[in-house]
């Protein structure tokens, strides 16, 4: 589980700042598979304190040990930015198959409870995740949860195969900036109409970044001259500057100002 063993620390370093990944343990407030549930909180050393908290759901074939949550938490971290990466309870018990909307949406408000509960609620809080995470993430705010921002890091805007079963029936409900990363060969979001929809039923503001020769996973061919690592880095610096741009931070407290 790239080392993050529970009770365990890793420590970077950048330019920008030093940072912490810790094993935490959330507790289900909701019937559940299991009482709690791990989570990883990336936050930087020196946090600022008011830049936004992430809160950063998984893939249904995944875990919050995908490469791609973990280099956005730790990318994000080391930019001043925290992340809360979490499990659904069905991946923390050793299930395949995801559990129904409601019950991941529980698992994903204690995950935003204990993200707060930390690092206090007058940042701003923005929400998403990896395919099914991100999903989960626009039905919370659709329903009007606390939400200044989503990053949908490969929206399965419909099925593998059938583009006419559209997953944005509640996108009209949706009111924070939004920011959509998808690969040009992802076979759940043609990109062709995610621009349909997005102009159709997206009263929010909202912005497209493409990988180009990524695919749902954001793997690239074997032939692409770019390693993985190159486009983890491409990821994390568009979301760093659409969050800087689109949501900003709240304001900094007096004693903070320099």
């Amino acid at each position: 589980r790239h080392g993050y063993d529970r009770g365990t620390a890793e420590r970077g370093r950048a330019a920008v700042s030093d940072y912490t990944a810790v094993r935490l343990r959330v507790p289900l407030r909701s019937r559940q598979p299991l009482p709690d549930t791990g989570a990883v909180l990336w936050q930087p050393v020196d946090d600022p304190g008011h830049t936004p908290l992430l809160v950063l759901g998984h893939g249904a074939g995944s875990d919050l040990t995908n490469p791609i949550l973990c280099a956005v938490g730790r990318g994000l971290a080391l930019q001043g930015i925290p992340v809360l990466t979490f499990n659904f309870a069905y991946a923390e018990a050793g299930l395949k198959r995801p559990d129904p909307p409601a019950r991941l949406l529980a698992v994903f408000q204690d995950a935003i409870a204990a993200a707060t509960e930390r690092l206090g609620t007058r940042r701003p809080l923005v929400l998403g995740g990896r395919s099914m995470g991100g999903r989960m993430a626009t039905l919370l705010a659709a329903e009007g949860r606390r939400c200044d921002g989503l990053l949908l890091l490969g929206y399965p805007l419909h099925q593998a195969g059938r583009p006419e079963r559209l997953r944005t029936e509640h996108w009209p409900l949706l009111r924070a900036p939004i920011l959509f990363v998808t690969g040009d060969r992802d076979r759940l979001c043609d990109l062709g109409l995610l621009a349909a929809e997005r102009a159709a039923r997206l009263a929010a503001p909202s912005r497209v970044h493409i990988i180009a020769g990524a695919d749902h996973g954001f793997a690239i061919r074997k032939s692409d001259p770019r390693a993985m690592a190159d486009v983890f880095a491409d990821v994390v610096d568009v979301s760093a500057g659409w969050l800087r741009q689109a949501v900003g931070s709240a304001p900094t407290p007096a004693g903070l100002r320099g």
